[in-house]
C-alpha cells in the first residue's frame, strides 16, 4: 500500500461542465438517425438487439482503461473482449488525428459503434474504451438508450422480450492527476520502446502500438488537457442520467482493483426488470442479512438459555459428548461428516440450536433430514406391509483445517 505523502489522491478537475449547446443537440440527432435508419433497413427492427448492459469506460490517459479492463470485464461475468473505440477506427486519417492527440469525427465513431454493439457476443454485455468523448457523441449516447428503452416496451408483451431486456448504462471514470497521467503516458512509451526492439531482434513476440504521444511530454500533457476539457466534462454531463462510478487510480493495481470492487457491487433493483424484482422481493440479498447476523447470533443463543433452558442444555450435552469427538478426528480435514438419530433432534428448535452453537464456536453445521421406511410388520391376509419411518440426521460439520508440514 503506499503512503499518503507518496501518492495525493486523485482529485477530480473542478469547475462546472459547460452546457450543450442547441447546435450540438441537433448535429447528435442527425448523426444518430442517420446511423439508426441505415440500421433498421439492414437488420430490420425486430434484431436491433443491443447488449443488456453497457460499461462506458473513459479515464484520463495514463488512468489504465487497458490495464483494467480484463479486471472489470471478470468482475461483471462478461466473456466478450471490449470494443476499443480507437481499433475501430484503423483509418490513415483517423491515425493521424489521434496521433496528434486530437480526436476524429463523431458521426464515424457513432455509426461504427452502432453496428459493433449488434454483434452476438455482445448480447448480455459489453464494455466500452473510449467513448462517449465529446458532447455530441453524449447526446448520441442518451438517444441510443432512449431508443432501447423503446424497443423494450414494444416488444415487451411479445415471444421476442427476452430479446429487449432493461438496458443498465454505467458510467466508469478512471482518474489520475495530470503528473501521474504524463508520467505513466512517458514510462509506457519507454516500456514499448524496449518491448519493440526486443521483438525486431529476437523475431519473437508482437508488436505493440508505439504512440508518439507517448514520447512527448509536450504531446502527453495536451493529451490529458483534451481529456480535462472535453471527454470529463461529456462524462460528467451523464452523471445524473446513469450509473456513475469515479476511479481513484491513482494508486497500485491491487487498490484500484478494490477500488471497482466497491463501485460496482450488485444492485438488483437497479439492473431486474421490475416484475422479476416483484417476485424476488422476499428472498433478501446476503449483504443486508449479514450486517447484523452476529449480534442475532448472541440474541438466539441468550433466548435459548433464558427461554429454553432444558432443550439448550440437552442439545449442549449431546454436542459434546456425541458430536466433539468426531469433530476432533476430522481436524485436520476441516471437514466432519456425522449421522444420527437422537431424538433430542425431533424437535425443530434442537437442530436451529445445535446450528448456532457450531456457528458461534466458528464451525460452519449444515443438517440434513433423511427418512427410511422401515417394514415393522406383515400382514398374510392381505399383503399390507406396515412401516415406521426412520428419521437420520445427516449433519456436516466444516472449519479451518490444520496443515502438516511435511519433511
Amino acid at each position: 500500500m503506499s503512503t499518503p505523502t507518496a501518492l495525493p489522491p486523485a482529485v477530480p478537475p473542478s469547475g462546472p461542465a459547460g452546457k450543450t449547446t442547441d447546435l450540438e443537440i441537433k448535429d447528435a440527432q442527425l448523426i444518430f438517425e442517420a446511423g439508426w435508419r441505415s440500421l433498421e433497413e439492414e437488420f430490420g427492427r425486430d434484431n436491433l438487439r443491443f447488449p443488456k448492459e453497457i460499461i462506458l469506460l473513459g479515464g484520463a490517459p495514463g488512468a489504465g482503461k487497458g490495464t483494467n479492463t480484463a479486471f472489470i470485464t471478470n468482475t461483471r461475468g462478461l466473456t466478450c473482449p471490449p470494443i476499443v473505440i480507437s481499433a475501430l477506427l484503423d483509418s490513415s486519417d483517423a491515425r493521424a488525428l489521434k496521433n496528434a492527440g486530437n480526436m476524429v469525427g463523431d458521426r464515424e465513431v457513432v455509426r461504427l459503434l452502432l453496428r459493433e454493439l449488434l454483434r452476438p457476443e455482445y448480447r448480455d454485455g459489453a464494455i466500452l474504451d473510449g467513448f462517449p468523448r465529446t458532447k455530441v457523441q453524449v447526446e448520441c449516447l442518451k438517444l441510443l438508450v432512449d431508443r432501447m428503452h423503446a424497443l423494450r416496451r414494444e416488444f415487451y408483451q411479445t415471444p421476442l422480450s427476452i430479446h429487449f431486456r432493461q438496458p443498465t448504462i454505467h458510467i466508469m471514470v478512471l482518474f489520475v492527476d495530470e503528473k501521474e497521467s504524463i508520467a505513466r503516458q512517458l514510462r509506457r512509451g519507454q516500456e514499448t520502446r524496449l518491448h519493440n526492439e526486443e521483438v525486431m531482434r529476437s523475431a519473437v513476440g508482437a508488436l505493440l502500438e508505439d504512440r508518439p504521444t507517448d514520447h512527448d511530454e509536450n504531446l502527453a500533457r495536451r493529451r490529458y488537457r483534451v481529456f480535462k476539457e472535453q471527454t470529463w466534462e461529456a462524462l460528467q454531463s451523464l452523471k445524473e442520467i446513469f450509473h456513475y462510478h469515479f476511479i481513484n487510480a491513482q494508486g497500485p493495481i491491487a487498490e484500484v482493483e478494490r477500488n471497482i470492487l466497491h463501485e460496482l457491487e450488485y444492485q438488483s433493483t437497479l439492473e431486474l426488470d421490475s416484475r422479476t424484482v416483484d417476485r424476488l422481493r422476499g428472498v433478501p440479498v446476503a449483504s443486508v442479512i449479514i450486517v447484523h447476523a452476529r449480534q442475532d447470533l448472541v440474541r438466539r443463543l441468550d433466548a435459548y438459555e433464558l427461554e429454553h433452558s432444558a432443550l439448550f442444555a440437552q442439545v449442549t450435552l449431546f454436542i459434546e459428548k456425541k458430536m466433539i469427538p468426531i469433530v476432533l478426528r476430522h481436524a485436520i480435514s476441516g471437514v466432519a461428516h456425522i449421522n444420527t438419530e437422537d431424538a433430542v433432534l425431533d424437535d425443530p428448535l434442537a437442530l436451529a440450536m445445535l446450528i448456532d452453537v457450531f456457528s458461534e464456536r466458528g464451525y460452519h453445521a449444515a443438517v440434513d433430514i433423511h427418512k427410511i421406511e422401515i417394514p415393522e410388520k406383515f400382514d398374510l391376509a392381505t399383503g399390507h406391509i406396515k412401516c415406521r419411518t426412520k428419521k437420520v440426521y445427516r449433519i456436516q460439520i466444516r472449519f479451518q483445517g490444520s496443515e502438516i508440514r511435511r519433511g
